[in-house]
């Protein structure tokens, strides 16, 4: 028989708001066909206030997610559905901004959870949660997209503390806010007898996990979901109340054998259950989604076949392959990140025999520096400090091995789910020891304007404290919100690093410590040898501001001068416009020349 579940649900403006902007969905399924061919749907929504149409937001993502789990195929898998679920709802929320007079960008969170099989499948935006009571073991399936939840994951507060912080409210992630959305999807097996909870902030912001968990072990879910908001209301919940349960009667499982699904008996024992079909690179990788497509390659997630485990695949263009410059970019990547193993670096697996150029990569769920300010900016000082401290022992170690990183930039540094940092991408990586990992075919002037060194600007190779100005430069963005040089376009910014300094980051942000404002100016000193020799000095004044001595460095900043990059572009366009009439004239001259040259006598036949 197929998967049964008792579902209940709740919801509350809470004692505070007036409004409830969150909404709850559902699409459960009546017959046994529909259950296995999409299974159970839940959907948890929780609008943004901010904008003043949080309500709508919420209500929006909610009818698309649920038109959208309608018409999906029966073939498509459960993590298939919920990425085009939360696609759709996302373009929903995001076209409210364009709809109407009232020309306001909405936002929302969403939490969904598909119920096939015996398997749970979660997709997730936001701060809502999903939480799975088996037995005795309670497992958090969701990360909570809010800067607060960001801060427990890294260390920096705890659990407790989160509860009362306002940076609980602060998301990091929400759909609605641009175009497209990144989703953190998860599946869980379940046995008959697990109970789902999927809840909003206002229900996990006031009830702690253990009185959840006590409620829905002591109570069947109707009651517990009355129960459960009843106990945030009384405990002065400052935000809206939602709660779902499905408690789950029934599973049936699934096996496959040579892409054919079968369903096992109950007393049959359980099959491993092949990945999702997809191409499958060497008999080893099979892919199974695309995570990201860059200019040169793209990255996949793929299942190990070997290994049982969920890496990622980066796969250059075809186009590529033939290309000196790009091919030896890439074997460089390879090389480097198989040579080096730290915790704060991003891990490459070994591959013997391969049909063509990949890299694999550890797998790894989250979001980049880069995406975190797009939400939350500045950043808390003490944060911003902690995160660049933990960046300068991944450094640090690079150095020790002869490895510059040479691109160092928050699209570059994932913060990973579990809290730690990841420094990625070591395509234009230079190794400054072994001459195995250096390659033709690279330009020296590569990098990302916004976090270049002057000396990079100029063309040169770029050494240990390349890397130090680069990192300087991302601690500036975290504390002040703002990138260290503003311009025009790519061109401007890459020169006023060349004929002046920043301003000094106080000036944007007077709570900033005198002490943090000296070292992140040290940071970035036009001059190198005027920097901090290795992170390692670096790392020491971000831990040890007591110590930092202040020399006034905010004091002698001199401004870019515009003329400069102003002549050198007139200079370059005047030399341009010189050639040109340079080539004409001497065009010009020689065909007088031909014309007034006295020509032979002609002779008679």
């Amino acid at each position: 028989m197929p998967i049964e579940i008792t579902f209940a649900e709740a919801t509350s403006p809470g004692t505070v708001r007036p409004v409830n902007e969150d909404c709850l969905g559902s699409s459960l399924a009546t017959t046994p066909e529909e259950k296995r061919s999409h299974g159970f749907l839940l959907l948890v929504a929780d609008g943004v206030s901010g904008s003043g149409r949080g309500a709508e937001a919420s209500q929006t993502a909610i009818k698309a997610a649920q038109a959208k789990f309608k018409e999906s195929s029966p073939l498509a898998s459960p993590k298939q559905v919920l990425r085009q679920l939360f696609t759709a709802a996302n373009l929903a929320v995001y076209d409210l901004a364009f709809q109407g007079q009232d020309r306001r960008p909405a936002t929302t969170t969403l939490t969904a959870a598909i119920l096939r099989d015996d398997e749970i499948t979660i997709g997730h935006v936001g701060d809502c949660r999903a939480t799975l009571i088996s037995g005795q073991s309670v497992q958090r399936i969701t990360s909570d997209h809010s800067y607060a939840g960001l801060q427990v994951q890294m260390g920096f507060i705890s659990e407790e503390e989160s509860m009362n912080s306002n940076s609980r409210y602060q998301l990091t992630r929400s759909l609605g806010h641009e175009p497209f959305i990144k989703i953190d999807l998860a599946s869980v097996r379940v046995a008959a007898g697990d109970v789902l909870v999927l809840s909003s902030d206002g229900l996990h912001g006031s009830v702690t996990e253990a009185e959840v968990v006590d409620t829905v072990r002591r109570f069947i879910p109707a009651d517990a979901c009355r129960r459960l908001v009843e106990l945030a209301e009384k405990r002065g919940s400052v935000d809206n109340i939602s709660v779902q349960i499905a408690r789950v009667e029934r599973i049936e499982r699934v096996a496959y054998f040579r892409g054919a699904q079968y369903y096992l008996k109950d007393d049959a024992p359980p099959l491993r259950r092949e990945a999702e079909v997809g191409k499958v690179l060497d008999e080893r990788f099979e892919l199974v989604s695309v995570l990201s497509e860059g200019g040169m390659a793209t990255v996949y997630r793929a299942q190990d076949r070997s290994s049982g485990q969920t890496v990622a695949l980066k796969i250059p263009f075809m186009r590529f392959e033939s290309d000196p410059g790009a091919s030896s970019r890439f074997e460089r990547e390879e090389k480097i990140g198989l040579a080096l193993r730290h915790p704060s670096l991003l891990q490459f697996v070994p591959v013997e025999r391969k049909s063509r150029p990949y890299i694999v990569m550890e797998y790894l769920e989250g979001q980049t520096l880069a995406q975190l300010l797009r939400q939350v900016k500045p950043l808390p000082v003490q944060d911003a400090t902690r995160i660049a401290s933990r960046l300068c022992e991944a450094l640090e170690y690079m150095h020790e091995n002869g490895v510059v990183h040479r691109d160092l930039k928050p699209q570059n540094i994932m913060i990973v789910s579990d809290g730690s940092l990841r420094i990625m991408d070591f395509g234009i990586a230079r190794s400054t020891t072994n001459r195995k990992l250096t390659f033709a075919g690279f330009t020296p002037a590569m990098g990302t304007p916004d976090y270049m060194a002057p000396e990079q600007v100029l063309g040169q190779s770029g050494t240990e404290r390349t890397d130090v100005y680069s990192l300087g430069a991302i601690l500036y963005e975290m504390v002040t919100g703002r990138t260290p040089y503003q311009g025009d376009n790519a061109f401007m910014v890459m020169t006023g690093r060349l004929s002046g300094d920043p301003l000094a980051p106080r000036s944007h942000r007077p709570d900033i410590p005198p002490a943090l404002e000296e070292t992140i100016l040290h940071a970035m000193e036009r001059d190198p040898a005027e920097r901090y020799v290795t992170v390692t000095g670096f790392k020491s004044d971000l831990d040890h501001p007591e110590l930092v001595r202040l020399t006034g460095r905010a004091d002698r900043l001199k401004p870019p001068k515009p003329w400069k990059s102003q002549w050198r572009r007139i200079r370059i366009v005047v030399i341009g416009v010189l050639a040109v009439l340079g080539f004409f004239s001497l065009m010009y001259i020689v065909s007088h020349g031909e014309k007034g040259k006295p020509r032979p006598p002609q002779l008679g036949r």
